[in-house]
C-alpha cells in the first residue's frame, strides 16, 4: 500500500464509512428500529466492513491485511443479505433497499479491489 499512511485513506474504508451511516439511518426509522435483532445484526455488519479494514491495515502484514479484508467483504456480503429482509418485511421501501443494495455492491466491488491489491503486494519477493 505504497503512499497510504492511514487506514482513512483507503477508498474501500471511505465508502464502507458511508454505507454504515447510511444502514444506520435506515434502521433507525420506526418500523426498522422495533426490529432489534435485524437492526442491530445489519448495524454490527456493517461496521464490521470498516473496522477489519482498519485492523488489518494496523497490522504491516499483508498476509493479515487480507485475510482481515476479507472478513470485511464478506461482512458486505451479510448487510446484502439482511437488506433483502429488510425488504421483505417492507422496512425498507423499494428505492430505499436499491440504493443501499448498490452501494453495499460497491462497497464489495472496491473491496474485492483491495484484496487483489494486497494479494499481488504479498507474492512480491
Amino acid at each position: 500500500m505504497a503512499g497510504v499512511k492511514d487506514f482513512e485513506d483507503l477508498i474501500a474504508w471511505q465508502k464502507a464509512r458511508v454505507l454504515t451511516k447510511n444502514i444506520y439511518e435506515a434502521t433507525q426509522k420506526e418500523r426498522f428500529g422495533r426490529d432489534f435483532g435485524l437492526a442491530g445484526q445489519i448495524q454490527r455488519a456493517s461496521v464490521s466492513i470498516m473496522a477489519n479494514i482498519a485492523e488489518g491495515f494496523a497490522r504491516k502484514n499483508p498476509n493479515e491485511f487480507y485475510h482481515f479484508v476479507s472478513i470485511a467483504k464478506s461482512s458486505a456480503s451479510e448487510v446484502r443479505s439482511h437488506l433483502y429482509v429488510g425488504l421483505d418485511t417492507k422496512y425498507l421501501t423499494d428505492s430505499e433497499f436499491k440504493q443501499l443494495i448498490e452501494q453495499t455492491k460497491e462497497v464489495e466491488r472496491v473491496v474485492g479491489g483491495l484484496l487483489t491489491s494486497i494479494d499481488r503486494q504479498r507474492k512480491r519477493p
